[in-house]
């Protein structure tokens, strides 16, 4: 799957393809759990797959309750979990308390974070030469990767931009 994404920007690109085989692995383990497909969770999972990067349960809730004020926190919760457990989202926490989703595929290019510690932006990012020096170290220490995750914090250019405005430093 192809993802590109940032929250500040918003831009994401996520292949029609990798959308089917996410929703098709969701209809597979919602029968073998014996699970009914109902309308709230149809909107919550549309609303999700075509929503913002990283969403907590929280920014899920208030796009889904644009389009049913019914829709409860619990009923958000469950499905985010339900897309969890089957593998069509990943929970990802930066440190700041709160638990976000973005969509999972294990098909799709691992991607790395980088996170500001000032306005929250997260941006995704691949660089081939981080995961070859990743795979040389392992190499060198006899280890075997399974999964890592590689996620930066710091500052990112709007903030500092907004910072040395306030200050009057050019």
């Amino acid at each position: 799957m192809a993802v590109i994404a940032s929250e500040g920007d918003s831009v994401t690109h996520v292949d029609k393809v990798a959308l089917d085989r996410l929703r098709a692995r969701l209809q597979a383990y919602m029968a073998k759990k014996g699970l009914r497909s109902t309308a709230q969770r149809r909107l919550i999972v549309d609303t999700f797959f075509s929503g913002a990067p990283h969403m907590t349960i929280e920014d899920l809730l208030t796009e889904v309750r644009a389009h049913d004020r019914g829709i409860g926190y619990a009923t958000v919760y469950r499905t985010l979990k339900l897309l969890a457990e089957c593998g069509v989202a990943s929970e990802r926490r930066f440190g700041d308390g709160l638990s976000r989703y973005e969509l999972a595929d294990d098909a799709s290019a691992h991607h790395d974070h980088l996170i500001c510690v000032s306005c929250g932006k997260i941006i995704e990012f691949e660089e081939p030469r981080i995961e070859a020096l990743q795979e040389e170290i392992a190499a060198k220490y006899g280890f075997e990767v399974t999964w890592h995750k590689h996620e930066m914090y710091g500052v990112c250019l709007d903030c500092r931009d907004t910072k040395s405005a306030a200050s009057g430093v050019s």
